[in-house]
């Protein structure tokens, strides 16, 4: 099983450019086509949130559109830019999450491994929130399986990373409640998320946090906050996720964007 990991395309609509400058559609295009095209092909596709910019229907339906040429399934999470009524009404007729349950969250059986999918959305805010109802959730999800490795998916990091202007927009409400239930469940191989638009690793709760690049643009690394939050173009990432014997979840980072090669060490 490979699964194959974006975050934050912020899709906008065409001729809305975020900050005036970055056509997000067209990046998701890039990583669409450059998803199609390895070798092995991902068996799916997780984006951990801020599936569009302004949580508009509209935004919705161009993202449905520039996902169509996918081959392979895509799961959506959502981020703190996502409308979630906007999107329970574009996406109604996903078969891996419960249009009937109030938060976005499912958990995907695939075999060798679990992903369970939280939903972070702190309505109107940057950071990020985790409810009772949404860890009750988590906490029964773990408890129905405590060997199968597992990996759970979120927008927002749950703890500071030394991104001194990001730091304070993290998941905040229900974060030590998080970080125990994950401490209880040691076959949680990886956390992932997004927001950040770095790539950053931190040991947490007994495990790995992996926050990845953003699908289009990235954050500019000012670790002390001297600066203006501001963006920079840095090739944007996609993650693979397999398990391997021997080793458990193992994580390899692709980017998007052609390169030279491959070339063989040796002439002939």
């Amino acid at each position: 099983m490979l699964i194959a990991q974006i975050t934050d395309p912020h899709i906008r609509l065409p001729g809305d450019r975020l900050a005036g400058r970055i056509d997000t559609p067209g990046f998701l295009d890039r990583a669409v086509a450059r998803l199609n095209a390895l070798r092995p092909r991902p068996d799916l596709l997780l984006i951990t949130g801020d599936l569009v910019d302004g949580g508009a229907p509209a935004e919705y339906a161009l993202l449905a559109e520039r996902l169509a040429p996918l081959a392979m399934p895509s799961f959506l999470a959502l981020g703190n830019h996502d409308g979630r009524e906007a999107f329970r009404q574009s996406f109604p007729d996903l078969g891996y999450w419960d249009a009937g349950q109030p938060f976005v969250q499912y958990a995907l059986e695939l075999g060798e491994c679990r992903v369970l999918v939280l939903d972070t959305l702190d309505q109107g805010k940057p950071s990020g929130a985790l409810c009772r109802v949404r860890l009750d959730w988590l906490s029964a999800e773990l408890a129905k399986d405590r060997s199968t490795p597992t990996v759970v998916a979120m927008h927002h990091p749950p703890v500071p990373v030394g991104l001194a202007r990001m730091d304070p927009f993290r998941l905040i409400d229900g974060a030590e409640r998080f970080k125990e239930l994950i401490l209880g469940a040691p076959n949680v191989e990886r956390v992932l998320a997004g927001h950040l638009h770095r790539p950053v690793t931190v040991r947490f709760a007994g495990t790995v946090l992996d926050v990845m690049s953003g699908a289009a643009h990235q954050i500019h690394l000012d670790m002390p906050g001297e600066q203006p939050l501001s963006f920079v173009f840095e090739p944007p990432a996609i993650q693979l996720h397999t398990m391997v014997a021997g080793a458990g979840l193992v994580s390899h980072r692709v980017v998007v964007d052609p390169f030279d090669g491959p070339y063989p060490f040796r002439g002939g």
